[in-house]
């Protein structure tokens, strides 16, 4: 499913990963669709490094591990590092958005992201919990 261009993306980004990333996917077999290509492409990039590992669940049977991971729709990829950020990609991370898979995947095994100083001091003074949703669709 990757081309040569983007194995060499993601091998030239997985040089800067520091500790370990578990990729978790969850998907089901029947009518659900990119359920399919989305572990076929979450499988091609775990075999990219040795940093990069992938779990698989069902959405339907593994109910303990979706209320775990609080997923409520498939395909869903989970990414975490040495904690869960709560990072979610919710249907195929295709286009654009593989680009921004590639740059969590460094972030998260790096423990931090690059958001300015002041940035990060400024989200430090929400007391309260926040659930923010980012949408793309492919143009």
């Amino acid at each position: 499913m990757l081309q040569e261009r983007e194995k060499k993306l993601a091998t030239e980004i997985f040089k800067e990963l520091k500790n370990p990333v578990k990729l978790v996917n969850f998907t089901q077999e029947l009518e659900c669709q990119f359920c399919r290509e989305t572990r076929q492409l979450l499988e091609e990039v775990a075999e990219l490094s040795d940093k990069v590992s992938l779990e698989v669940y069902n959405f339907q049977l593994d109910k303990q591990k979706v209320e775990a991971y609080q997923v409520d729709k498939i395909p869903a990829s989970v990414i975490e590092g040495e904690k869960d950020y709560g990072i979610r990609y919710y249907g195929a991370p295709f286009g654009y958005e593989f680009a921004s898979l590639l740059t969590d995947i460094a972030d998260v095994s790096k423990g931090e992201s690059n958001l300015k100083p002041e940035t990060k001091d400024d989200l430090k003074k929400i007391d309260q919990k926040v659930h923010l949703q980012v949408f793309a669709t492919p143009t």
